[in-house]
């Protein structure tokens, strides 16, 4: 199983792994920016993610190689600080370890962990949260222990706010855990509620990368978040989701303009959630391709984390034939688009969006046609 992986394993560490866990990348269907707000999303989880493969060492050293870093990082059980430049994607896997310890469970003392990933990067799929994921499930694998599929996801989320610093919301571990061929995962994240939606057969994917981000990304993430803090505590309320349409209206003259702002698109992103979810099971895609369009108006205008490289695809998606809606995912401030297409939207339509996009600013796109896939697993382990 996964010869390329193992040999990749035997010439970094000299020996096989044990383990293999793997985690899917994420398409942030729609609920932008709700997940932490106590709303609601559907996402996708692909056919594209991270892959983890494990053995375990008994000097108590902690080997960790990828193939996207080049490098190895080797430390000693001892040592949990955070790694910073191109060493800094060990921070995941570091941070599951913290989280392991706070959910009181625990990691193998030593190992030797390599790391592989067929998602792009900087395209909004989140590779974070599928490296969380696989490595949870390594290191449980290798210690004998268990946990279910929620404790999973929150132990990525966990690693992601208190040791990478992401304040980030359920949403993309919770589908790459929660993933299903075939299926959109549904959450209501004040729970969180976890629930599968089927996708219409005739239901495409398509992902225009930009491999542009903002180089203040995390920050403009962080302003965010905090802005909907704000509102919420401006509204009397514990998080958006429970504001009403009156409030909002009567808050009007005491919100500064940017955070109210911040609040009508969450109000309105939840109730586009609501309406996409109820669609979807009725089949109407023409619908739901309607409430991505009208979801990324909303980020564009209101939420104000699209770019115009992300405008410029959306306004030439959603005027090409066989396309139902487009939307900029992920948290924004650049990253991709996603397309919600016909089966009859195939190469030939995606590379006419890209010549549009080439020709405007002189810049090529990258282009994935993507499909669904399972969510998180152990694909190998000595007594599987």
């Amino acid at each position: 199983m996964n010869a390329p992986l193992i040999a990749q394993f035997r010439s970094a560490f000299g020996i096989a792994p044990e383990f293999i866990t793997r985690a899917p990348g994420r398409i942030e269907f729609i609920g932008n920016h709700t997940d932490y707000n106590g709303g609601t999303v559907l996402g996708a989880s692909i056919d594209r993610g991270v892959t983890v493969a494990l053995a375990r060492r008994t000097d108590g050293k902690r080997r960790f190689f990828s193939a996207f870093a080049g490098e190895m990082v080797e430390l000693a059980v001892a040592d949990s600080q955070k790694r910073s430049g191109k060493a800094s994607w060990v921070n995941y896997p570091l941070g599951v370890i913290a989280a392991l310890e706070a959910f009181g469970l625990r990691a193998p003392e030593g190992f030797d962990f390599l790391a592989e990933s067929d998602l792009p990067a900087g395209a909004g799929l989140s590779s974070s949260a599928a490296i969380e994921l696989a490595s949870a499930l390594a290191f449980l694998a290798a210690t004998g222990q268990s946990a279910d599929r929620e404790t999973v996801v929150k132990i990525g989320k966990y690693a992601e706010n208190n040791f990478v610093g992401v304040p980030c919301g359920i949403l993309d571990q919770g589908v790459s855990g929660f993933g299903k061929k075939d299926h959109l995962v549904f959450i209501d994240c004040r729970g969180p509620k976890f629930a599968t939606v089927p996708l219409p057969a005739d239901a495409h994917f398509w992902i225009f990368n930009t491999h542009h981000k903002h180089a203040l990304v995390d920050g403009l993430y962080a302003t965010r978040h905090r802005e909907c803090m704000e509102a919420a505590r401006a509204l009397g309320v514990s998080l958006l989701v429970e504001a009403t349409a009156e409030q909002l209206e009567g808050a009007r003259a005491n919100l500064p303009a940017d955070v109210l702002k911040r609040a009508r698109h969450i109000a309105g992103e939840i109730a586009r959630v609501g309406e996409a979810n109820t669609a979807l099971r009725a089949g109407d895609l023409t619908a739901v391709g309607k409430l991505l369009t009208a979801s990324h108006r909303s980020s564009q205008t209101l939420f104000e984390n699209s770019t115009a490289e992300l405008d410029l695809l959306v306004d030439t998606l959603v005027a090409t034939p066989h396309v139902f809606g487009a939307r900029l995912t992920g948290g924004g401030f650049g990253g991709a688009v996603m397309a919600l297409t016909s089966p009859a939207f195939g190469t030939e339509q995606a590379a006419s969006v890209a010549a549009v996009y080439e020709e405007r600013l002189g810049e090529k796109l990258e282009i994935l046609h993507c499909q669904t896939g399972n969510g998180a697993e152990v694909l190998s382990a000595p007594d599987a």
